[in-house]
């Protein structure tokens, strides 16, 4: 694991019990700074999205994701079990994983704001993301989690990992969007 990977996801990766696969999301994070212009400091500053304003950095949503995933599955095996099991490390890669492919779709303007990257106006993070994640062998049901946690993923069947890291995305976004305080 490369320091900047650890900086960013030292303890979420350690939720990860399976040795490969643990190394294998590590993998896709250095791959993705690799190919990136941002750096690990960058993604603690620029916002987690560009589609509305927002003071909430990358990494801040990006590791509440994780966190609320990992409890959300916690729970679901609880109250659950067999009937609607829930593989938590195949959960928090994908959840860890969910946006990796921003690092290829963002960029920094002259003025170190965050904007889109000519390649981002093309592909969009969710097929940027598997892409990186399949260079590193990363197994389907986590590519699956990456490729369904947004939009696109409205168009397939999820998997139950799929669901709860879409909606744990998408609850710590659409309130931003909406504009609505009460």
């Amino acid at each position: 694991m490369t320091a900047e990977v650890k900086k960013l996801w030292g303890e979420e990766l350690l939720w990860i019990q399976n040795d490969v696969l643990r190394d294998k999301t590590a993998a896709v994070w250095a791959l993705a700074l690799e190919k990136s212009v941002l750096s690990a400091d960058d993604l603690l500053q620029i916002p987690f999205t560009l589609l509305v304003p927002v003071n909430v950095s990358f990494m801040a949503h990006k590791v509440s994701v994780v966190h609320i995933s990992r409890d959300a599955g916690t729970h679901i095996n609880k109250f659950y079990g067999n009937d609607l099991p829930v593989n938590m490390d195949v959960l928090i890669a994908g959840a860890i994983l969910a946006d990796v492919g921003k690092l290829l779709e963002y960029e920094l303007d002259a003025d170190g704001k965050a904007i889109q990257s000519n390649y981002g106006k093309y592909v969009r993070h969710p097929f940027s993301g598997v892409s990186l994640a399949e260079a590193c062998g990363m197994p389907p049901e986590v590519c699956h989690i990456i490729a369904a946690h947004a939009d696109e993923g409205n168009l397939i069947k999820r998997s139950t990992e799929a669901y709860i890291v879409h909606h744990s995305d998408f609850m710590t976004f659409l309130p931003f969007k909406s504009g609505l305080k009460i």
